[in-house]
């Protein structure tokens, strides 16, 4: 006779909200976890502790996190045990507040202070299957998402303060990572087997700054460009202000940096870019656009887009349709303007109606998914260089990756993988496209 065995190994659920940074804290938090003993599931249902991590930048992603809050509610009526967590840029935002609002909440840490989390589990939680005695993580462990890709921080924070932006209030001032600790967490990556880093930062061209060495964020580039078993490097956000000459020769020179820039723009009307304390105008915004495209020419271009700022006519948004047409960009995140408290856009007279916003939100998308379609049509025949990331997500039998140039592939692994197509994960291939999406590409492996 076998006796059933049952799993008492803790359980962590972790719900993630918003940026990359977001879900980079997010393996943070599993990685403090995991020294616990802890194991991420899943299921909600079975987790002893739930951690929400949130998003504030927006009201609809805070909306989101409060609907997912209270169905968490039932939840802990049913079981007195169970621990609700709340992290991210609302917790560093609203802090003991949500204590008083959800007084079922045990814990509310934002992503300043995720260190915190040891002294909290040592002190709240009885089921840890072990006890950490350490009460500050200089470096914080990392539980990281798949085995191809991974994410490295090079800076925290922003300086910027543009108008509609509650960044700098959740993440605070820029503060730049040592050179060296960021060479150690790469080359420990590499070790692991990824083959591509993506380094983060709210603004990664401004990097350099406070640092005891005369250092910039080309500089880091080169070093990261040096390390053994990377072969593809990445890079989110640029600020279109601080996109130098110099950086844009270091990202044509390298060749492992990918062909792929986010450089979010906002709004294509000056009026509108100074209202956003943007620094830039649309000309000198175009100017470095041209500069990327002529130093490298298959280089694509993503970009974010905020229609119905206060303020914004329809002269002023019209500016931003003309700019889409003339850039092209391969692809953009677009979002209704969103009022976020302690931003000075709040206090802005001509506030937008939602009905505006929405039709703006819908004409930029339209425009842009014709734009998005012919850039990938313009692949069709072409053969590209694909990572492989492992199996997609919408067809279990065909393997999922992304170009050099960020665009995603979807394709067989061809005969020699049939049954073992995992075999793949984090190899790069040659795929000839056969077929363009509006957001990905279908193809063969060569």
């Amino acid at each position: 006779m076998f006796e059933n065995k049952i799993d008492k190994t803790p359980k962590v659920f972790i719900r993630t909200f918003g940026c990359q940074m977001n879900f980079h804290d997010s393996e943070k938090i599993a990685g403090v976890f995991s020294e616990y003993g802890y194991e991420e599931t899943q299921n909600v249902e079975e987790a002893q502790v739930i951690i929400i991590n949130t998003c504030s930048v927006r009201q609809k992603a805070e909306q989101k996190f409060l609907s997912e809050l209270g169905r968490l509610k039932n939840l802990k009526a049913k079981n007195s045990e169970l621990k609700v967590l709340i992290a991210g840029c609302v917790a560093q935002q609203k802090g003991n507040a949500l204590f008083d609002r959800f007084p079922y909440v045990d814990f509310v840490f934002g992503p300043q202070n995720i260190d915190a989390l040891e002294t909290w589990i040592n002190s709240s939680l009885s089921n840890s299957a072990r006890v950490n005695n350490r009460t500050y993580l200089k470096t914080i462990p990392i539980k990281r998402v798949g085995q191809v890709r991974a994410w490295v921080e090079v800076m925290y924070g922003c300086d910027n303060f543009c108008s509609y932006c509650i960044v700098p209030y959740t993440r605070g001032r820029e503060r730049s990572r040592p050179p060296s600790d960021i060479l150690n967490e790469i080359k420990e990556i590499a070790a692991q087997g990824f083959k591509e880093v993506t380094l983060l930062g709210q603004n990664v061209n401004s990097y350099g700054k406070g640092l005891p060495e005369d250092i910039d964020f080309s500089d880091i580039l080169k070093m990261v460009n040096e390390v053994d078993g990377i072969h593809r490097i990445r890079f989110v956000t640029s600020h279109p202000r601080d996109l130098s000459e110099k950086l844009i020769k270091t990202l044509r020179d390298l060749p492992k940096i990918c062909e792929h820039i986010h450089l979010p723009i906002q709004s294509g009307s000056d009026r509108i870019l100074s209202c956003m304390n943007r620094g830039y105008t649309y000309r000198q915004y175009k100017e470095k656009i041209d500069m990327l495209r002529s130093a490298i020419p298959d280089i694509a271009i993503t970009t974010d887009i905020i229609v119905g700022f206060p303020g914004e006519s329809e002269e002023d948004f019209e500016d931003t349709l003309t700019a889409l047409r003339e850039i092209e960009y391969d692809g953009i995140f677009a979002f209704k303007y969103s009022p976020r408290p302690m931003t000075a856009a709040v206090s802005l007279s001509g506030h937008i109606d939602e009905k505006t916003k929405a039709e703006r939100l819908s004409k930029v998308l339209n425009l842009q998914a014709d734009i998005t379609y012919k850039k990938n049509k313009a692949l069709e025949g072409r053969t590209v260089e694909v990572l492989v990331e492992g199996v997609s997500e919408t067809d279990r039998d065909k393997l999922t990756g992304r170009t050099r140039s960020n665009k995603i592939v979807n394709f067989y692994g061809g005969q020699k993988y049939i049954g073992d197509q995992m075999a793949l994960a984090g190899n790069l291939v040659m795929v000839k496209i056969l077929k363009a999406k509006q957001h990905s590409l279908y193809g063969e492996i060569l």
